[in-house]
């Protein structure tokens, strides 16, 4: 019994390390911090927050909540993406329906534009239970 206890800890304990780790400034790749600061200037007057996810360095800042903004980088310090928090209301207005008719009783907690590297844009809504990606007229592309 007591082996199962440890082995359920220890999943749960994976599950969350596979999701988002804080880091502190210092475990942070010159390279992101460099490029980040190149493309981002005006963040530096204000605190970043780092995650790593997904092998990839997130910086967040802005905001109440410190994440208003939140660009992703390479380890090497390639630009991924930008995810900028919106009100839910701006999202484009085909998307509350499908979430409503695909997601009975979801609501949408949070909104954000996302911009890759290419300049293209997507919308992301999250939900309890993961965050639905939207193409850029409101056409679902997957859950993350």
């Amino acid at each position: 019994m007591k082996k199962k206890i440890l082995f359920a800890v220890a999943i749960a304990a994976a599950a969350i390390t596979v999701r988002a780790q804080d880091l502190k400034p210092a475990n942070v790749p010159a390279a992101v911090k460099t490029e980040f600061a190149k493309k981002y200037p005006e963040a530096s007057s204000q605190k970043v927050g780092w995650e790593k996810e997904k092998g990839n360095f997130e910086a967040n800042w802005g905001g109440k909540s410190g994440e208003d903004n939140s660009a992703v980088f390479t380890p090497a310090g390639a630009f991924v993406e930008i995810v900028k928090a919106i009100p839910v209301s701006e999202l484009p207005k085909v998307i509350a329906p499908y979430v409503k008719a695909h997601y009975k009783g979801a609501k949408i907690k949070e909104a954000g534009r996302v911009t890759d590297a290419a300049g293209k844009t997507m919308y992301e809504a999250e939900i309890k239970g993961g965050d639905l990606i939207f193409d850029e007229n409101g056409k679902f592309l997957k859950k993350d």
